[in-house]
C-alpha cells in the first residue's frame, strides 16, 4: 500500500492532511474544551445584570465598545488581563465587538464606580471632556424589563445547564417571589448614585434601565 501511495503523490498528499488534522483534533479539542469551560469563581448573570445586558445591546453599546482584550501589551498595560474563554462561558450572545471608537469594556468594573457610569451616561463630557459618546438621559427614566431577563436566565438555565438556583421554575409564582431580590440589588446600586429620580423610583419598586446597565458594567471584571 505504501508503495502504491508513493506512486500516486496526489493520494500521498491527502493521506498525509488526513493524519496530520486528525492528529491536530486529537491534540486542540481537549484544551479547547478545557478553556471553554467557566474560570474559577465564574458565576451566572444575576437578573437585574441581565436585564442590564438587554439595555446595553438596545442601545447599541457593541458598535464602539468591544468586550475583548487581546494578548498584546498595548492591550493589557491599558484595559488589564487578556480576556480568557472561559470568562464568557454565561454569554449569549457574546458582546466581542468588532470596533472601538470608544475603549474596551471586558475589565471596566475594575476601574469604573457607579457614580462615574452615572455621570458619563448622563453627560458624557463632564468626565472625558474630549469624548464624542451622546448622552443617554433616557436611561434615568426608561425602565428596566426584569421580568424577560428573569425568563431569560429560566431559559438558559434549562437549556443549557447555566447553574441558576431552583428559584428559577418559570411560573408567575417564582418570579413574584423573586422579584423583591431584583429590587434589593437595584438598591444597592441606587445608594450609590446622585439622580434623586432614579433613588425614589427603586424604592416605589422598579427598576430604571440606567441602574441595570450599571450592573451589567460593574459586573465586567
Amino acid at each position: 500500500m505504501f508503495h502504491w501511495l508513493e506512486k500516486n503523490p496526489f493520494f500521498f498528499a491527502v493521506g498525509v492532511f488526513v493524519v496530520i488534522a486528525f492528529a491536530g483534533l486529537v491534540e486542540i479539542l481537549p484544551n479547547f474544551s478545557e478553556a471553554s469551560r467557566p474560570v474559577i469563581g465564574l458565576k451566572p448573570y444575576t437578573v437585574l445584570e441581565l436585564a442590564g445586558k438587554e439595555v446595553y445591546k438596545k442601545d447599541n453599546c457593541i458598535a464602539c465598545h468591544s468586550q475583548l482584550i487581546r494578548p498584546f501589551k498595548s492591550e493589557t498595560d491599558r484595559y488589564g488581563q487578556v480576556s480568557l474563554s472561559g470568562e464568557y462561558a454565561y454569554d449569549r450572545p457574546f458582546l466581542w465587538g468588532s470596533k472601538r471608537t470608544g475603549p474596551d469594556l471586558h475589565r471596566v468594573g475594575n476601574y469604573r464606580t457607579t457614580d462615574w457610569h452615572e455621570n458619563h451616561m448622563w453627560n458624557p463630557q463632564s468626565v472625558v471632556p474630549k469624548s464624542i459618546m451622546p448622552a443617554y438621559k433616557h436611561m434615568f427614566t426608561n425602565i428596566a424589563d426584569i421580568e424577560t431577563a428573569y425568563a431569560e436566565a429560566v431559559t438558559v438555565k434549562n437549556a443549557f445547564n447555566t447553574p441558576y438556583g431552583d428559584e428559577f421554575q418559570g411560573t408567575r409564582a417564582a418570579w413574584d417571589a423573586y422579584r423583591p431580590k431584583v429590587i434589593e440589588e437595584a438598591k444597592a446600586i441606587a445608594a450609590d448614585m446622585k439622580n434623586q429620580d432614579v433613588k425614589d423610583t427603586v424604592a416605589k419598586g422598579e427598576i430604571p434601565e440606567i441602574v441595570a446597565l450599571i450592573a451589567y458594567l460593574n459586573r465586567l471584571k
